[in-house]
């Protein structure tokens, strides 16, 4: 039998070598099954996203759909509840509290309260936080009054920093508190109180403390004396004159006819005596004199 020979060549031919070659790339692969399928669904979306109808639908949903969510009841704000202030500052607070309740809490600035409790003259400090219940949570610390300053106007509460807390109708609604004056002198009320610890006996005729030239105090006693204290070490100064007080063998220093005693000079203390006591004082000697001359 004659065989029969066909002329078609089994080889691929030169375009579909290539076309073979570069399917088995990884990069055209990827290409197409992720690439072309990712472009065609964007240039369709951004092609149906371009339409102004669309998109003023899509935003109205989304709003639609945020207060639904927002306007839920575990997300409503019912109570504020103020923790660890007195009761003027609770009323304070209740006051400047910038929201009507009962309000959802997407609709709250917390840091914006925190920061408007903190300019209470009477906040040291606060935090706010959100409760489970829908309360609304503020812990307050306190200023805690440390003095009185008397100023033009009358006498303020102070802390210990020197920053205001509260106008004094009365002196006697502090008495436990010391009266400063001066200028400068709520810059240093811890020194202030130093020295008023150390008066000891001579506390209970204390009517306060005066800052002399913004440098140093002067102790305010009763029957108008005072004590004027060095700038350096005052309270040092001050026990000194507590102890010269004490030892008078007959009556104590401060019980005469004392209108100041200067301490500023360490080595040299010295007294100055009150108009009266320096006239008898006057008298007395000229009567001497005139009976020494007869």
């Amino acid at each position: 039998m004659q065989q029969v020979t066909s002329n078609i060549d089994p080889a691929p031919s030169r375009w579909s070598y290539r076309m073979q070659r570069m399917l088995l790339t990884p990069l055209y692969r990827r290409l197409l099954r992720f690439g072309i399928p990712f472009a065609l669904a964007f240039g369709v979306g951004s092609w149906y996203l371009s339409d102004a109808a669309v998109q003023e639908k899509i935003i109205m949903g989304v709003s639609e759909l945020r207060a639904q969510v927002e306007s839920r009841p575990e997300f409503m704000v019912k109570l504020l509840a103020v923790e660890g202030a007195s009761d003027v500052t609770t009323d304070d607070i209740r006051e400047t509290f910038a929201y009507s309740l009962p309000l959802s809490s997407f609709d709250m600035d917390l840091d914006a309260v925190r920061v408007s409790i903190e300019e209470l003259p009477a906040v040291a400090s606060a935090a706010v936080r959100l409760r489970q219940g829908g309360v609304l949570e503020v812990r307050v610390t306190e200023r805690q009054p440390a003095a009185l300053m008397r100023t033009p106007s009358g006498l303020i509460v102070i802390d210990m920093e020197g920053v205001p807390i509260d106008v004094a109708m009365q002196r006697s609604d502090h008495a436990d508190l010391t009266v400063l004056a001066g200028e400068g002198a709520q810059d240093h009320v811890a020194e202030a109180l130093a020295i008023r610890a150390a008066a000891g006996p001579l506390a209970p005729r204390m009517r306060g403390l005066v800052r002399m030239g913004e440098r140093r105090w002067d102790v305010v006693l009763d029957r108008g004396q005072r004590i004027m204290l060095p700038e350096d070490d005052p309270v040092r100064a001050l026990e000194r004159v507590i102890v010269l007080n004490e030892t008078q063998e007959m009556v104590p220093m401060l019980d005469r006819d004392v209108a100041t005693v200067d301490m500023r000079l360490a080595e040299r203390p010295s007294l100055r005596m009150k108009e009266r006591a320096i006239d008898e004082w006057w008298s007395v000697r000229g009567k001497s004199l005139e009976g020494s001359e007869q």
